[in-house]
């Protein structure tokens, strides 16, 4: 396995996108495989037979390139003079005003596509958009996905027929999925084989997001309350964000709580879910829950790293899992994510709502021999009558009715592989 790369399925949609003016903007959590996965592009395009340049902002060697547009454009006539090339820019969120910067070049209509990578930071996540409109298309690299980690292990064996994989071998694959679910996704980890060397590589990387983004990018003075923030949310994935408990338990004020969360969204590691309601009176509407981007660095935070084994360890993750599934799967679509909570303390885990209606979904770590429904999804159920819904679990397939809804009882790597539309859900 150790001479197998990780294959990104991103690096085809950017492959595709090389035709086009526009900017390559490539973003994403620190350590995620951004440099990775452009200078696969850059190999891809000198096999072809084009000129290529890369440069980065972590290189002393080209920081001079970047002080003025003008010196970055000399380099890369020298390099390509008149001719067509790809010119690579890796981490630039080190470039002040990098917005601006690239909308000048842009402008300019030079014969050279620009492929810019860099993680997250406000300069990233904001000035760069906003400049950029109309002049870029944004590709989001996370860590690995649980489906591009199945490939890899099982040696890309497979191909297309990793569903077959599942339905077949069933032990081994819940094996890779408690393990995914212990470690999560950041690729140095995934090819180490040594315990120890992973929980190394993700301290490094928690370190690097307090000390660069969160201390340095974002001018967070108590890291210390930030890291904070972010054990006790690891340790309810899925519950109710209370503002004023945080507030007092952390030691900083409400305002500072909800700043945090969003730099936690803006560097990658958080993302939140809001509460669905149509009975304001009956049901909660101002608190989110939070989810991570990867379940390792999850399980770091909390210490328990590499330490799941009881099925009740898994829950949270595997709650986690399916939501960053749904996100990944909807994401090209006007639905929405929200989870349901009511004043009487039923809940679902989410509500996806597609605009002309919503379809509440359930996750189990559980394997099933026949098809349950807990009182809280009856409630939903009931109440808002959906047309389907939807109990994501380990084993079970099957349809039941309930009252007019057709209740779908899905494994969640059906969910992965064949796709939110041919499982019922739209």
């Amino acid at each position: 396995m150790a001479n197998i790369s990780i294959k990104r399925k991103l690096l085809t949609d950017i492959k595709e996108h090389l035709s086009r003016k526009e900017i390559t903007l490539i973003v994403g959590p620190r350590q995620a495989g951004k440099t990775t996965l452009i200078m696969g592009v850059k190999e891809y395009l000198d096999r072809r037979g084009d000129k290529t340049l890369f440069l980065s902002l972590d290189f002393e060697k080209d920081s001079g390139f970047f002080a003025s547009q003008s010196a970055l454009i000399r380099k890369i006539k020298l390099e390509f003079g008149e001719e067509r090339g790809f010119v690579f820019i890796d981490e630039i969120q080190r470039k002040e005003n990098a917005g601006l910067f690239l909308k000048g070049l842009y402008d300019l209509n030079l014969p050279y596509k620009f492929i810019v990578s860099g993680s997250g930071s406000l300069e990233l996540k904001e000035n760069i958009h906003e400049s950029l409109i109309g002049r870029k298309r944004v590709f989001e690299l996370n860590t690995i996905s649980f489906d591009e980690f199945i490939d890899y292990k099982t040696g890309y064996k497979y191909g297309n027929r990793l569903v077959d994989l599942f339905d077949v071998e069933r032990n081994e694959t819940i094996e890779l999925l408690k393990e995914y679910l212990n470690f999560g996704g950041y690729p140095r980890q995934i090819v180490e084989t040594e315990i120890y060397e992973k929980a190394r590589i993700v301290d490094e990387i928690y370190r690097s997001l307090l000390e660069k983004d969160v201390a340095h990018l974002l001018k967070v003075e108590k890291t210390e309350a930030f890291s904070l923030m972010v054990k006790i949310l690891a340790g309810q994935i899925g519950g109710m964000i209370n503002y004023t408990e945080l507030s007092s338990t952390i030691g900083v004020t409400v305002p500072t709580i909800k700043k945090y969360l969003w730099y936690a969204q803006k560097i990658f590691i958080l993302r939140n879910a809001s509460p669905f309601y149509r009975n304001i009176r009956k049901e909660i509407t101002k608190s989110q829950t939070a989810y991570f981007y990867d379940v390792g660095l999850r399980n770091y935070s909390i210490g328990r790293f590499g330490n799941l084994t009881l099925p009740f360890d898994f829950g949270f993750p595997f709650q986690n899992l399916v939501f960053n599934i749904l996100k990944k799967k909807l994401r090209f679509t006007s639905a929405e994510i929200y989870f349901w909570r009511s004043k009487d303390k039923a809940e679902v885990d989410f509500v996806i709502d597609f605009g002309n209606e919503v379809v509440p979904v359930e996750v189990k770590f559980k394997d099933f021999k026949e098809p349950k429904l807990e009182r809280s999804f009856r409630n939903f159920v009931s109440v808002y009558q959906p047309r389907k819904a939807c109990v994501i679990n380990l084993n079970y397939s099957g349809v039941i009715k309930l009252g007019k809804t057709d209740v779908y009882f899905m494994p969640y790597y059906k969910l992965m592989f064949d796709g939110v539309d041919s499982l019922g859900l739209v």
